[in-house]
């Protein structure tokens, strides 16, 4: 065995347990970093192959990162702290607009209103709403686009769609043609009546009327919806000032059911909004009082943006002070193949490389993909406990390889001295 070779081989054992103590030195020093992953020195041997003379090999060093280790979750009083209980990382871009991927999810507004987390990464996501392209590309990040709550704070939406569902009674008094709501006359006369809120193009409320009659004919019932600001100032409803925005007739069967020749809905053109549906089903005629079973409506006045709501499928919604919800963008999760196989950049993120697989888009809750977690952070993986062992292995066996290269040393001398 060479005495230059035993020493070259404790130097090299002294390098690789001088890399375990920078591993543990980091993750010490990481053990509070929100979303970090603990890193690990692995070693391997290479082996000299001389014949029949031994010769020491050397040991080999590779420092690996627990990427698809979980850590545990702590809940804060933020709704943009974000964590993924599963598999994903969040896809971020750093100010050069390059991407990475992260578990860090501390983020906060930025002046612009974009999102951003300590590390100064922006959240990527799909814009939702009117005209967006919500395409999530599976193997890519085209189409993503930063996160920003910011803009307009104000929301309007027109009603579209209602329900209605009410019973008239089966004994209500007939009316006459000339009397009943639809022709609007000074004579009117009704079952029962309704008045129901929607909201126009610019937010404005808007009161309709409807109006429910029994006609002479039998089963038959008239339904008429005015616009309440075209009441008459005096009798406070007929005749209104202007006709009926619609009409129709309600058609019941012998057990008090709508018909199947009975219409089951009304279009109503709403002044200053849009043209918006009534749905009738399950309205009935039964021997019992006008009544209101069900009623809703869409759309809501305009009213400023109260606070941020994310939805574990990565859902953001803006919640505004009238209480109706928007959904603004989708928060996608990433993965790979072989998580641990990323490479750690600066600012606790990942970048690809060719040994972690192909990139997986896709929306959290999925098969594959964890949930999103809001108002809460995923600790660092780092057990302190054990890296204080592990520093005092690495200690142990630093010691022991530079006994190694001494005892070489002192050897080298009683060679070197032999000539004397």
């Amino acid at each position: 065995m060479s005495i230059y070779g035993m020493m070259r081989t404790s130097v090299s054992g002294m390098n690789a347990q001088s890399s375990r103590l920078g591993t543990v030195a980091e993750n010490v020093a990481n053990s509070s970093t929100i979303g970090y992953k603990s890193a690990s020195s692995e070693f391997s041997s290479l082996i000299v192959d001389s014949g029949r003379n031994y010769t020491p090999g050397a040991i080999e060093t590779t420092t690996r990162y627990g990427i698809s280790e979980q850590g545990t979750l702590e809940f804060s009083s933020s709704a943009l702290d974000l964590a993924i209980q599963g598999e994903g990382m969040f896809i971020v871009a750093a100010s050069d607009g390059s991407i990475a991927f992260t578990r860090a999810g501390s983020f906060v507004a930025d002046s612009n209103g974009s999102l951003v987390n300590a590390a100064g990464f922006t959240l990527m996501g799909y814009p939702l709403g009117e005209g967006a392209n919500t395409n999530l590309v599976i193997n890519g990040t085209a189409g993503l686009e930063a996160i920003n709550l910011g803009g307009d704070q104000l929301d309007a939406v027109a009603s579209t769609e209602a329900s209605l569902r009410v019973n008239v009674p089966s004994e209500a008094t007939d009316v006459a043609a000339g009397d009943l709501p639809s022709a609007n006359a000074a004579t009117a006369s009704y079952t029962g009546k309704s008045s129901v809120v929607v909201y126009g193009n610019l937010g404005e409320e808007v009161v309709l009327d409807i109006y429910y009659t029994k006609t002479t004919t039998a089963g038959e019932w008239d339904i008429a919806v005015f616009d309440s600001a075209d009441r008459d100032p005096t009798s406070g409803d007929f005749p209104y000032a202007s006709a009926a925005i619609t009409t129709d007739t309600l058609v019941f069967d012998a057990d008090g059911n709508l018909d199947a020749s009975s219409p089951t809905s009304l279009s109503v053109a709403v002044p200053g909004g849009a043209t918006m549906t009534f749905d009738l089903t399950g309205t009935t005629q039964l021997a019992a009082d006008y009544t209101v079973l069900e009623v809703d409506a869409d759309g809501n006045p305009a009213s400023g943006v109260s606070g941020i709501e994310i939805s574990d499928d990565g859902t953001v919604y803006l919640a505004y002070e009238n209480g109706t919800k928007n959904p603004a963008y989708k928060i996608p999760l990433a993965t790979v193949v072989a998580p641990d196989q990323m490479r750690q950049t600066a600012g606790n993120t990942f970048e690809l490389t060719i040994d972690a697989g192909e990139l997986r888009v896709g929306e959290a809750g999925t098969a594959g993909f964890g949930s999103v977690v809001s108002g809460a952070l995923e600790n660092s993986t780092v057990d302190l406990a054990g890296e204080l062992t592990e520093m005092i292995a690495a200690q142990r066996s630093y010691t022991a390889n530079s006994k190694v290269f001494q005892t070489g040393s002192e050897l080298l001398d009683v060679l070197v001295n032999l000539k004397r």
